[in-house]
């Protein structure tokens, strides 16, 4: 009987791949495109990021899809590809390439499947990853329940909830950003 060995996936062959991806365990794990409610919430936090950006002229914000490279975590996570990021560091010198680093806020928009037990865990690894990569801020968008859980790097396990009515932050990723989370959830 004879065993097959997987190769080991690198960052370049993440490159190759189709649609929203990252890297752990030396394998590429695919994620499904999201419904429209979760690609709205992430379209509106990307956009009132990039009218922040703009007027304090600095700083990188994306949307869905862009990817950032990182060092391998104990976990084996290699890459991120937040739903929407803010990013306040050196640009890779290839612009067509991954940002080396990770994103200085990741804003994390949950899909119909990200709910239940496991997606929690799985969640909850994802933050510790991002943290032990270097993020600042983590927002976990629900949009079923309307909230915005943030995480912030020096209180990791324990979020503030913003609800509608409510403005949201997220220092101290984004000195002097809010927004209110209403918008957040406009279809």
């Amino acid at each position: 009987m004879t065993t097959q060995t997987i190769p080991r996936a690198t960052i370049d062959d993440l490159y190759r791949v189709e649609g929203k991806a990252e890297l752990i365990g030396g394998r590429i794990v695919k994620y499904m495109a999201s419904g429209l409610l979760p690609s709205q919430c992430a379209f509106n936090t990307a956009v009132s990021l990039r009218v922040h950006s703009k007027a304090i002229q600095k700083v990188v914000i994306c949307g869905d899809g862009l990817g950032y490279a990182i060092p391998e975590l104990p976990s084996g996570r290699e890459s991120f590809s937040p739903d929407a990021s803010y990013y306040d560091g050196p640009l890779p010198t290839n612009r067509m390439r991954f940002i080396d680093g990770p994103p200085t806020l990741a804003v994390e928009v949950r899909s119909e499947n990200d709910y239940g037990r496991v997606a929690e865990i799985d969640m909850e690894e994802k933050r510790e990853d991002y943290f032990a990569a270097g993020t600042l801020v983590i927002w976990d968008v629900d949009p079923v329940a309307e909230t915005i859980s943030v995480y912030r790097h020096d209180a990791p396990t324990t979020p503030v909830v913003f609800r509608r009515g409510e403005i949201a932050d997220a220092e101290p990723a984004v000195p002097g950003w809010r927004m209110a989370v209403d918008e957040v959830f406009e279809g």
